[in-house]
């Protein structure tokens, strides 16, 4: 089958109607001196006043695009629907290194939506080849947030801003027995619980140790490794998806959400 009689992706004709909605509202106008005075030449425009040649996407994030829309909205479509690189290779006839490299350009311009954790949060960290994940999880819920530290050895310090930038004061905090974690009250106010693990105490952090399988499980099976480089990207992903799915409810939503038109320079 055709990829381009799939269902899922609009003509070309609707994805540059669907752009020129996004970014310009009902006319388009020169994205660098704002005029209106505009007029198009094939599928580029030109402005009269100052002379600006420009496309739909060349002020923005998509700028030198070299994919024809239809390809760029299939590609779109994999990463949003979870679709694993392998696959999304196969479905688009694109190198899996074109993929990869679409998928990490897609990753880079999510939403910078800061997570502020309440009531009841659950902590705790994991670890690779010289650096480590603090997350936490608010009990209960769908937010999350982490600090992706590049040091193996984590302390009080990191635990401490990690509160500072991510736990509402007043909440409650449930950790393992680390003892960067120790005190940690007096630095912040929260009221401190804690699960000893070698002492097979799960309850209180049993969540957030849930959530950290389903993150290994989401790497693997959308990118099959990680490579200590690329863990920061893909736990941005992870937890964007968790905390803010409907992002990745569609490309349109997606592109809704991250396409704007750069600001003069």
């Amino acid at each position: 089958m055709d990829m381009y009689h799939l269902k899922q992706i609009p003509s070309e004709a609707q994805i540059r109607k669907f752009l020129r909605r996004v970014l310009f509202g009902k006319n388009v106008f020169c994205p660098e001196c704002r005029s209106r005075a505009v007029f198009r030449y094939g599928e580029r425009y030109r402005c009269s006043r100052c002379r600006t040649k420009f496309s739909l996407t060349s002020h923005t994030w998509l700028h030198g695009l070299r994919l024809p829309l239809k390809t760029l909205w299939l590609v779109l479509w994999c990463w949003t629907s979870q679709v694993p690189v392998k696959q999304a290779a196969d479905l688009t006839e694109r190198s899996r290194q074109a993929v990869y490299d679409w998928y990490g350009h897609f990753r880079a311009h999510l939403p910078h939506n800061p997570v502020i954790l309440e009531r009841i949060i659950q902590l705790d960290e994991a670890f690779g080849q010289g650096w480590t994940l603090m997350m936490g999880k608010q009990q209960g819920s769908r937010r999350a947030a982490y600090a992706f530290l590049d040091d193996p050895n984590p302390q009080r310090h990191h635990a401490v801003f990690f509160a500072q930038s991510h736990v509402k004061p007043g909440s409650r905090l449930y950790t393992d027995g680390s003892g960067i974690y120790q005190g940690i009250n007096r630095w912040w106010p929260v009221k401190h619980g804690t699960d000893i693990h070698r002492k097979w105490e799960f309850g209180k952090t049993s969540e957030i140790e849930g959530l950290f399988g389903t993150m290994r499980t989401f790497i693997r099976r959308m990118y099959h490794h990680a490579t200590s480089d690329k863990m920061p990207e893909y736990v941005r992903e992870f937890c964007a998806r968790f905390s803010s799915p409907e992002i990745f409810e569609s490309p349109h939503r997606y592109l809704s959400e991250t396409l704007t038109l750069v600001p003069p320079r």
